[in-house]
């Protein structure tokens, strides 16, 4: 039988209360056009971080502003801008490819350093190619003293990964 409606409408994607999608529809084609699956992958989570939020940021503004803050934010972390990094981009490209101007950009990647409490070398937000390198992820206090835990103990490793101090057992990856 001959389908009746030869131009169906396409089918429409459910409402997204978080504003997730178009923003992560921005993200995705930047960081594989430019960035790598490791970017896009700590991207990815930021901007979840953000559509988990009640209310979620992501409801107010404009997507491609949105978008440029998250990249711009984890390049901010992982030190896109520097010259020595693989990959490496300057940030008025970034605001540039998002249709953003350079103190938008900058002003959107701060506040959303902000909602999250992004600190400079912080591991949730640190490619994981780069943790290892990472310095300050682990030092930690212990009995008073600042101890690199890379030097310490197994079982004082666990003890801090159970704790989410450091984001794996260094002597479990040798």
């Amino acid at each position: 039988m001959p389908n009746p409606n030869p131009n169906p409408k396409p089918k429409r994607l459910p409402p997204d209360p978080t504003g997730l999608r178009p923003v992560l529809e921005l993200i995705e084609p930047f960081c594989r056009a430019h960035l790598t699956d490791e970017y896009l992958l700590i991207c990815r989570s930021l901007a979840e971080k953000l559509a988990h939020k009640r209310p979620s940021p992501l409801t107010t503004g404009k997507s491609n502003l949105w978008a440029c803050g998250v990249v711009r934010a984890i390049g901010w972390m992982n030190g896109l801008e520097d010259i020595t990094s693989v990959p490496h981009l300057k940030f008025a490209f970034i605001d540039q490819s998002f249709g953003a101007f350079k103190g938008t950009g900058q002003a959107q990647s701060a506040l959303i350093r902000k909602l999250v409490n992004m600190q400079p070398l912080d591991f949730r937000w640190t490619l994981p190619s780069r943790l290892a390198a990472n310095p300050t992820i682990w030092l930690l206090r212990i009995n008073g003293e600042m101890t690199d835990i890379r030097q310490s103990p197994r079982e004082l490793q666990a003890a801090a990964f159970e704790k989410g101090y450091i984001p794996f057992i260094p002597a479990d990856q040798i």
